[in-house]
């Protein structure tokens, strides 16, 4: 299987992301919303809803050590990776951030079989 990542703009600097008070954004892309933390100086992009119980994850904050908790069952997953470091053994899916000249993109992985 071959991965592809297709990069989508976002806004034209980051400025532009309006994030919440506990730090969270939610933009929405391809129909479908994703969440947005800056985190040590660095952009994350992970998933809207909780995988455990589908708790709204940007209603959630994010720990000190980059975890993003969320406010219903307080799991807690890594910005970095989506592993959930509380040990329940779920996956909170993650996307890519970059900040470029032109702006701030979002990556959405593409998976295909036969493409080569």
């Amino acid at each position: 299987m071959i991965n592809k990542f297709d990069w989508h703009k976002i806004a034209n600097n980051e400025k532009e992301i309006t994030v919440a008070e506990n730090g969270i954004a939610v933009i929405e892309i391809l129909d479908k919303k994703i969440c947005l933390t800056k985190f040590q100086d660095q952009w994350f992009g992970f998933a809207y809803k909780c995988p455990h119980a589908g708790g709204l994850l940007a209603n959630g904050y994010i720990d000190i050590i980059g975890n993003i908790v969320c406010p219903v069952h307080r799991y807690k997953f890594s910005l970095k990776n989506g592993r959930n470091t509380s040990g329940e053994g779920f996956y909170m899916k993650t996307y890519s951030v970059e900040l470029r000249e032109e702006g701030v993109f979002v990556a959405f992985e593409q998976s295909s079989w036969f493409n080569f």
